[in-house]
């Protein structure tokens, strides 16, 4: 319930922002309908599924869209640049991007951007400007809260030093290197040993191997920055039976099942449904020439526990 208002109030807030945008926004003219794709770093983690729905639900109210959510299968930037590619082949007027790595795709946005294309940010940007808006979690602040309710749990247990692990994405993806700094930097002036982070390309799988190695080598607690890195270290956990402390970021009915397995400790909850609802309502309304007043826009983060699921 507490989660479910959480998300009701922060898209009051975004539809609160966009409203002014909309209705100072020209008619399309002749009926118009605008093409819009939404391209994220990849179809695996239910995250992107939560972007799309804020964006199926944006283009139902404004009825003058017609979108499609279009991914590269796993986080490639190579794969992601042809979707950019694709998306102005046919037809794109706005593309809402999820960037894989802030640099690798700024060529094709750039002829995208050439082509009229509108572009909007959502959860991670790319370098390349002009860009109408970018809509994301403030990652380096959640990341400090990530770490922040990591110190807590441990020092309620007595522990206050050992060996602190991190797995994530990749060094690139400036979502996930945020995160990582923001936790890295909670551990300051602490007796605790931040060891190298592994990077598992978002991969269940991939990150549970690294989370056990962590494990083995004796470490308390250990942190999984996105959704598969996250799944990943509370299975590791749930297959050693040890008394580690893992931290999450985003969520899923597998994450949710393993805070309440006490597997996970906490998982830090972003808001992508209001990322994909602002940004598509954002994207519109540039297009009918009226720019928004906010070029960034912090979509918020919850630290949801057994207690607050």
């Amino acid at each position: 319930m507490k989660k479910a208002l959480t998300i009701l109030l922060a898209l009051a807030m975004v539809a609160g922002l966009f409203a002014g945008c909309q209705s100072a926004a020209p008619a399309a003219s002749g009926g118009e309908t605008y093409k819009v794709f939404l391209i994220t770093m990849d179809q695996m983690d239910q995250y992107w599924t939560n972007i799309d729905a804020g964006c199926k639900k944006a283009a139902a109210e404004l009825g003058n869209v017609e979108y499609q959510w279009t991914a590269p299968d796993v986080k490639d930037d190579a794969k992601q640049i042809e979707m950019i590619n694709n998306a102005v082949a046919n037809g794109a007027k706005a593309i809402l991007l999820a960037a894989n790595g802030p640099e690798a795709v700024n060529d094709a946005l750039k002829e995208a951007s050439a082509a009229g294309v509108q572009i909007v940010y959502v959860d991670s940007p790319a370098t390349f400007e002009p860009s109408v808006q970018t809509l994301s979690t403030d990652n380096q602040a959640a990341g400090k809260t990530a770490g922040e309710t990591m110190i807590k749990a441990l020092s309620d247990k007595g522990v206050t030093s050992g060996k602190i692990g991190v797995v994530s994405v990749n060094a690139s993806t400036d979502s996930t290197a945020k995160r990582d700094a923001g936790f890295r930097s909670a551990f300051e002036g602490t007796a605790f040993e931040l060891q190298e982070t592994q990077y598992c390309d978002g991969d269940a799988a991939k990150s549970k191997d690294a989370a056990s190695a962590f494990i083995v080598d004796g470490c308390v607690g250990i942190f999984g920055a996105n959704e598969g890195s996250a799944v990943g270290v509370g299975n590791a956990i749930q297959e050693a039976g040890k008394d580690v402390v893992g931290i999450g970021f985003d969520n899923s009915d597998n994450i949710k099942e393993l805070i309440l397995g006490g597997y996970l400790l906490a998982t830090m909850v972003q808001n992508p449904d209001v990322m994909g609802y602002g940004g598509l309502k954002t994207a519109v309304a540039a297009l009918q020439g009226t720019a928004p007043d906010q070029k960034v826009i912090d979509t918020g983060v919850s630290v949801v526990t057994k207690d607050t699921l």
